[in-house]
């Protein structure tokens, strides 16, 4: 394991533009359950599963329905803002710092690498702490609606304060098209970056994970997983090399490699 680390290290050192993606294998090292796992909140609770697959047509055919629900029914994650970055968050956004990460595309909504201190941050499903319209896409963070206030009032759903438009939370519902502007400027990283990072993710659920199958299109790209098992990319050759591991544990030794290679 230490020669692939070193070899990320060195990959990572050299590259002109690297990007990260990152799954919910990240996420579940800082302590956020998992959907289908084990002990998944799916997994525990299958009726959750089947309001979440409804959830989109609700809200396209009835906003206020949809948002009266929601507010209604605790979160099957719990509070979000409980949760605190863990070491690898840390690292990307350490190796950002260092001028050699540029961006980091993101499955997971919790905004652990934007509290972790990344600045450069694509949520291909959304930010649970933000709202979005999905008629303009303008977004809004929580604080800028008092969602409870709408609710007594009987106001709901909010409206856009650009276009008037019903607002939904920003996460990616099932069966709703991820926003344009995101999946387009994450296409954009993918076709510009010389060296991917692949952390925490399983690499099966699209259009995400036909990121790392764009970039590898380019023959002299390197793509880096650091994933607890082998993933398709594995398996179909995508990927240049695995690093088999939590998170948590090999970027912060990739990172500590990477800046020592830069302070030469």
């Amino acid at each position: 394991m230490e020669e692939l680390i070193s070899r990320a290290a060195a990959d990572l050192a050299r590259s002109k533009y690297a990007v990260a993606l990152t799954g919910a294998g990240m996420s579940t090292e800082s302590g956020i359950p998992d959907f289908r796992g084990p002990n998944g909140v799916w997994t525990k609770d299958p009726s959750a599963e089947r309001r979440a697959y409804l959830a989109y047509d609700k809200y396209l055919s009835n906003p206020s329905a949809y948002w009266e629900e929601r507010l209604s029914t605790p979160s099957v994650l719990g509070n979000l803002g409980d949760y605190l970055p863990n070491p690898g968050h840390y690292a990307l956004a350490q190796m950002e710092s260092f001028g050699v990460l540029k961006t980091v595309i993101t499955q997971n909504v919790d905004n652990l690498h934007q509290t972790s201190g990344s600045q450069h941050v694509l949520d291909y499903h959304g930010n649970a702490f933000k709202l979005r319209c999905p008629a303009c896409l303008s977004r809004y963070t929580l604080d800028d609606y008092d969602l409870a206030e709408l609710r007594q009032a009987r106001h709901l759903p909010p409206l856009c304060n650009n276009c008037g438009g019903p607002l939904k939370p920003d996460t990616v519902h099932f069966g709703e098209p991820i926003p344009p502007d995101v999946a387009e400027h994450s296409l954009e990283e993918a076709g510009l970056c010389d060296v991917m990072l692949v952390c925490g993710t399983s690499a099966v659920v699209y259009p995400f994970a036909e990121l790392p199958r764009l970039a590898r299109l380019r023959a002299k790209v390197v793509i880096i997983e650091v994933n607890a098992e082998p993933t398709p990319l594995t398996i179909e050759g995508i990927s240049s090399y695995i690093i088999k591991g939590k998170t948590g544990e090999i970027l912060p030794r990739i990172c500590e490699q990477v800046e020592r290679i830069k302070k030469g």
